[in-house]
C-alpha cells in the first residue's frame, strides 16, 4: 500500500513560485507513473502534469512553460515546480501514483492534497 503526502502549497501573489512535493512510503515511486492533478470549486479534477516510470513527461496546455515535474528517486519524492503563477492556478493539488496490475486493471493511490492560492 503506497501512501502519498503532498506539501508545499500556500498563498502566493501572481507571478510568484511554489514547489510542491509528494513524498511516498510503502513503494518506490520510480516504478509508478506519477501525476499531479488539481481541483478547484465547480470544476472537475484535471491532470496538470505527468511523469511516467520511463521519464516521459506531459503538461496541460495551461501550464506548459511554467510548471516542471521531476522525481528524486533517492528521496522517493516527486515535485512540481510552479513558476509565474496565475490566479487561475488556484486549486487543491493532488499527486497520484499508478501502476498496471499484471492481469488487468491498475493500482491507483492518491495523496490528501495541498491548497495553492494565487492572489491577483
Amino acid at each position: 500500500q503506497v501512501q502519498l503526502v503532498e506539501s508545499g502549497g500556500g498563498l502566493v501573489q501572481a507571478g510568484g513560485s511554489l514547489r510542491l512535493s509528494c513524498a511516498a512510503s510503502g513503494g518506490f515511486l520510480s516504478t509508478y507513473d506519477m501525476g499531479w492533478y488539481r481541483e478547484s470549486p465547480g470544476k472537475q479534477r484535471e491532470l496538470v502534469s505527468s511523469l511516467t516510470s520511463g521519464y516521459t513527461t506531459t503538461y496541460a496546455d495551461s501550464v506548459k512553460g511554467r510548471f516542471t515535474i521531476s522525481r528524486d528517486n533517492g528521496e522517493n519524492t516527486i515535485y512540481l515546480q510552479m513558476n509565474n503563477l496565475k490566479p487561475e492556478d488556484t486549486a487543491v493539488y493532488y499527486c497520484k501514483a499508478s501502476r498496471r496490475r499484471p492481469f488487468g486493471g491498475s493500482w491507483n493511490y492518491w495523496g490528501q492534497g495541498t491548497q495553492v492560492t494565487v492572489s491577483s
